[in-house]
């Protein structure tokens, strides 16, 4: 999803409005016995038609019809003749849709998970309208607006929309809290909630910074910024850019941050459709950072505007691209609102990284099933251990240097890192299906809330954990629920056990992601290859 353009609506709208009704005609036609009028109609004006087919619809059909309902339900298929990426978002979605973009989202300003259907905050964002209010991490909410909503097996989706609404709307909550003997009444009221793109962002060591960025909204470049800021007065001269997982959204974020590691008229991308002419986005040459190291870690679900970046940066030799292929999103959105808060995000044209590679991987618009197991295909060929069994198209692609780069399917690292599974035996497996570590981590810290609530600093939280051996403890809450590990089982994967009950515990003190980031490096292979890629001489020689 990318930076809207000046729409071409009318022309656009008539064609769909064409197909909708069309397939309207098509329904309509093939459960009709009796034979039907025929009308006069100016063929050059298709809308014309339509209008007719709705009106035909309304007046004649046997049964009641909801022309709005029988609308809805008809645009989504319409798109799904067009491309994977083009969507139809009805208004109800679209609140939803947009917030990833925004960058913010009215709530109530928690973060909560539902162990034993029951909602329990597990953080509460420092002056949001929770925490003015006094909701505090541990805290059960059990009734939303008098309606009950614990015990119900309610879907979280559903819970989310309840809490949400209009800022400066109310929300009345029953809290259970610990020590309390009865329901508190807590009322809030909605506010914004800005949403991060910058999970983590911390120095590795005295010279390497780190940063986890999880999309491309409207903030995520002064995020970014921000952090970068940070790291540069602790001393960075590396940075190792984590895009992983990043599924992308705004052009013009990945442009700005791209531009700010790239020499002045560098190309960074270039879009260009059937009805959109090429546009150029090369680099300004006010970059702050063109003189740090860069490495971008990237994997199979890394797409869109992450795709960008990692390209502009290979592309002109700025930096080593590291851990597996991109998932291939290379589909410019537009969108396009209608009056009714719904709308369509179209794709116009096709981005190509500057030595002219289009990543997109193939697709069949009649066969989108295939594009969506695209990604489990990449498993059941071997992809994940190694690159040899990746399917990249024949054209090749050279970068100034003289590197070698194949277009089609996603961006193929300089540095491949196959997937870990060190540890993943038949126990490890059993735990995750049950999802053991992750209810063991709240549970831990439903009942050290007090303790864990004041930690402050990674160190405060290390130190706090040599006081237990979180890997015995876990093994005894699993085998009490059945799960029992042999000794070689246990000994194969008690360090990843261990890493990952520290990660999501940290998770939920004040620290967050940080904390979490921050742990889990200890079993990051992709990461630790970074380290040592940015550290080697060569590199740093490639690189500069």
């Amino acid at each position: 999803m990318n930076t809207p353009q000046t729409p071409q609506r009318k022309p656009f709208l008539q064609w769909i409005l064409f197909l909708l009704f069309l397939l309207v005609g098509i329904y309509i036609g093939q459960r009709t016995t009796t034979p039907t009028r025929t009308f006069s109609l100016d063929v050059a004006n298709e809308l014309s038609k339509l209008e007719l087919v709705l009106q035909q619809v309304q007046d004649n059909y046997l049964d009641t019809v909801h022309i709005p309902t029988l609308i809805e339900n008809s645009l989504p298929l319409i798109m799904t003749e067009l491309d994977p990426h083009s969507q139809y978002i009805s208004a109800e979605d679209m609140a939803r849709a947009n917030e990833s973009i925004e960058g913010n989202f009215d709530g109530i300003g928690v973060t909560f998970n539902m162990p034993s259907d029951t909602v329990v905050v597990m953080n509460v964002i420092a002056g949001g309208p929770s925490e003015r209010a006094g909701i505090r991490p541990g805290d059960r909410i059990l009734t939303v607006n008098d309606s009950l909503i614990a015990g119900r097996k309610l879907e979280q989706n559903a819970v989310v929309k309840m809490l949400r609404g209009q800022r400066g709307t109310k929300v009345r909550l029953g809290v259970a809290r610990s020590g309390e003997k009865t329901l508190l009444p807590v009322t809030i009221i909605r506010d914004k909630i800005p949403v991060k793109s910058v999970d983590a962002a911390y120095m590795i060591n005295h010279e390497t910074a780190y940063i986890h960025l999880s999309k491309f909204s409207k903030t995520t470049y002064q995020e970014f910024l921000d952090a970068m800021s940070t790291m540069r007065t602790a001393g960075m001269k590396n940075l190792i850019l984590d895009l992983r997982g990043n599924t992308g959204g705004l052009l013009e974020q990945s442009f700005e941050i791209a531009n700010e590691f790239l020499e002045k008229e560098n190309m960074i991308v270039y879009t260009k459709g059937r009805a959109r002419p090429r546009q150029d986005y090369k680099a300004t040459g006010n970059g702050r950072y063109r003189d740090v190291r860069l490495a971008i870690l990237i994997d199979e679900n890394s797409a869109s505007a992450s795709e960008i970046v990692a390209g502009a940066i290979q592309d002109n030799d700025r930096g080593l691209i590291i851990g597996r292929r991109s998932f291939g999103k290379g589909l410019v959105q537009e969108p396009i609102f209608f009056s009714d808060n719904s709308g369509l995000r179209l794709s116009v044209a096709r981005y190509y990284t500057p030595t002219g590679r289009s990543i997109q991987k193939p697709y069949e618009s009649n066969n989108l099933q295939a594009y969506e197991n695209e990604l489990n295909d990449r498993y059941r060929s071997g992809e994940m251990n190694t690159s040899d069994s990746a399917k990249m198209s024949g054209e090749q692609f050279l970068t100034p240097k003289g590197k070698i780069l194949y277009g089609g399917g996603g961006i193929m690292p300089d540095v491949f890192v196959p997937i870990d599974t060190t540890g993943f035996n038949p126990y490890f497996i059993s735990i995750n299906r049950k999802n053991l570590i992750y209810r063991f981590a709240l549970q831990f810290t439903d009942q050290r809330r007090a303790a864990l609530n004041a930690i402050r600093t990674p160190n405060e939280l290390n130190n706090y954990f040599a006081g237990y051996h979180l890997d015995e403890l876990f093994r005894r809450y699993a085998a009490g629920i059945g799960v029992i590990a042999t000794d070689t089982e246990w000994e194969e994967c008690r360090h990843l056990i261990d890493v990952h009950l520290r990660a999501y515990i940290g998770r939920n003190t004040p620290l967050e992601d940080l904390a979490y980031y921050m742990t889990i490096a200890k079993i990051d292979h992709t990461l630790s290859k970074a380290i040592e890629e940015l550290n080697e001489p060569s590199t740093r020689q490639s690189i500069d």
